[in-house]
């Protein structure tokens, strides 16, 4: 019988790979913390309308990669592509927005897009997100960013990231931004994939993210927003690029970088890096201030940023090594019982322990050896009489005797 596989697009995070991903979430679970956000967590299904309120009838995720069902009850549900949407349907049924705003919330687990399979790029894939939720000020855009910039920090990975900017203006700035795009792309509209066509008469600041080569050409003559900026958009990206300079975060500006739907506004932004191919975004966010009205609740303005788990952890400089055990070895029955509460008063101290469930003395030193144990606590008939145990070193190699109640202490 052929062994079953996980499916397509999905993977098993076991040993290295899963110290890995545990390093970058608790990595920004903890930093996240010292910013004041606290930790949600929202039902990996949705009402499909979540979704298409909050990513847009029209985009790529929402008419192609969606892993939408209907269930018994009728109901169209959706695995969730992203955790903004979720997070904002959460603000409004649990009736927050009125009270306690700004709300800083961070966010981590899985998501689900059917796309095709890549370098750190899976059907289901994780994310850490954060959100500040109700703060119309440049400020918190900021703040956020320099949040992000401090999780890569501590990850090892800030080095290999590019920080990139930009701003999408007020409404008035995207409007005359978008008449100006209509008619560039219009007059090279023979040229243009079918994608980019259908873009031009729903959504042309979405043909500024064309992947198609030709597209990428023409686009690359387009017109840029900083023309169309109004006083007060201007200002405000401007004061989001000096709290951005006295928070200390590098940044170079790249007026390419767009968000296709009508409720983002002001600034967007992205680390990249080169060292995974052309997928080179490892995190990326922005302000959106209609998000929350989509979803039934009033006008509220957000900014946050999503990144994902794995391409975090392939730009780790190594993996997190695991904690070496200390091996509890009883010689003997009658040691049984003892050995099993110097393993509890081990593991009580804080001390990761483990004991062999059978075996010789041999064959339990043996097993020691292969869980990398850092040292073995050896008890048997003569040490149950003078009440201590043979506490073995086993990177140094040396062995001395212990008084059973010290052991504990000795090795936390």
């Amino acid at each position: 019988m052929t062994a079953l596989q996980p499916a397509r697009g999905t993977r098993d995070l076991i040993g290295e790979d899963f110290r890995r991903h545990h390093k970058v979430a608790e990595t920004a679970r903890r930093i996240s913390a010292l910013y004041g956000f606290e930790e949600w967590a929202t039902p990996i299904f949705e009402d499909t309308r979540v979704f298409s309120r909050g990513l847009g009838d029209t985009s790529d995720v929402v008419s192609k990669e969606m892993y939408t069902f209907t269930d018994r009850g009728g109901e169209s549900v959706t695995l969730r592509p992203e955790a903004t949407a979720g997070l904002c349907r959460a603000l409004v049924s649990n009736g927050l927005t009125q009270s306690n705003l700004p709300r800083k919330v961070f966010y981590t687990g899985p998501m689900f897009r059917y796309e095709r399979p890549q370098k750190g790029r899976y059907r289901q894939f994780h994310q850490i997100d954060i959100e500040v939720m109700g703060a119309a000020e440049p400020l918190s855009d900021a703040e956020v960013i320099a949040c992000g910039w401090h999780i890569l920090q501590e990850l090892g990975v800030a080095g290999a990231t590019v920080l990139e900017i930009n701003t999408l203006g007020d409404t008035p700035s995207r409007d005359a931004y978008r008449a100006a795009l209509i008619a560039y792309f219009s007059a090279h509209r023979d040229a243009l994939s079918h994608d980019s066509r259908v873009r031009l008469e729903k959504n042309p600041l979405r043909i500024l993210d064309s992947k198609d080569e030709t597209d990428r050409a023409i686009v690359a003559g387009a017109p840029t927003i900083a023309a169309h900026l109004t006083p007060e958009a201007a200002e405000f990206y401007a004061s989001v690029r000096r709290h951005l300079d006295r928070f200390g975060v590098p940044f170079r500006e790249n007026p390419r970088i767009v968000r296709g739907l009508d409720y983002y506004s002001h600034t967007a932004f992205e680390f990249v890096t080169d060292q995974l191919g052309a997928q080179g975004t490892v995190m990326g966010g922005g302000r959106y201030n209609g998000l929350v009205e989509e979803m039934g609740g009033p006008p509220t303005p957000c900014v946050g940023w999503a990144a994902g788990v794995e391409r975090l952890a392939m730009l780790l400089p190594e993996a997190p090594s695991a904690p070496r055990p200390v091996a509890v070895i009883p010689v003997g029955d009658a040691a049984e019982a003892p050995a099993l509460d110097l393993l509890q008063a081990l593991r009580r101290a804080g001390v990761t322990a483990e004991i062999a469930y059978r075996g010789n003395l041999k064959r339990r030193m043996e097993r020691a050896n292969r869980i990398g144990a850092r040292a073995a606590v050896i008890i048997g008939d003569e040490e149950i009489a003078a009440g201590v145990a043979q506490l073995r070193d086993l990177d140094a190699g040396t062995q001395e005797k212990v008084p059973l109640a010290e052991v504990p202490g000795r090795l936390a």
